[in-house]
């Protein structure tokens, strides 16, 4: 195993001893929480207890005022995932614990009879998939075309032509449309903003 394929193995997996827990924190402050606690777990010395602090996003790209803009979309709106250890009954360590709560906009663990409750396994993997997803490039908003549908291009070279979906590469937002030139059958590449569905 390389370590690229090693570094992404840890990466969606939880580390030895720790479990992922959930911290409710103020909304829109989830990424100054984050870069809060990560300082103050390395000036601490707490990286043996806590391990990684998460906000999963989901990159977008979106047609605004004819540019494309890259937006980040929070998909836990007000909450920051933390991966750590805790005491034999569940209980949070005191140093980790007054560490968390000295952060500014931190509220708190979403617990039981005071505990901390660790996100299921399935949560974990869903919660860890997102956040590797959200590294790649990002994905369009809105472009729900689907092969085979009917579409006209809206403008470019082949404005007003209409043609049948046979692709979609929703990463670069890229369609191709089987157009008639000529009276023969074209693909053509068009980024997906420039077509309009044919009722």
């Amino acid at each position: 195993m390389t370590t690229d394929e090693m570094a992404s193995e840890n990466a969606n997996s939880t580390a030895p001893g720790m479990k992922w827990y959930v911290l409710r924190v103020a909304s829109n402050k989830e990424n100054r929480v984050r870069e809060g606690l990560d300082r103050k777990i390395k000036i601490e010395g707490l990286e043996h207890r806590i391990g990684r602090v998460l906000v999963p996003t989901l990159k977008e790209r979106r047609m605004k005022a004819g540019q494309v803009r890259i937006t980040e979309r929070k998909l836990y709106p007000g909450y920051v995932f933390v991966e750590m250890c805790t005491e034999d009954d569940g209980s949070i360590p005191e140093d980790v614990w007054f560490t968390i709560k000295e952060s500014s906009g931190v509220g708190d663990f979403i617990a039981s009879s005071g505990k901390p409750i660790p996100m299921s396994e399935h949560d974990v993997v869903q919660m860890l998939a997102a956040c590797e997803t959200s590294e790649e490039a990002p994905g369009l908003s809105g472009m729900d075309l689907k092969k085979g549908e009917v579409v006209k291009i809206t403008e470019g070279s082949f404005e007003n032509y209409e043609g049948e979906v046979e692709s979609l590469d929703e990463r670069r937002g890229m369609v191709t449309v089987v157009l008639q030139v000529f009276g023969r059958a074209t693909p053509v590449e068009v980024e997906y903003w420039q077509l309009e569905k044919v009722n």
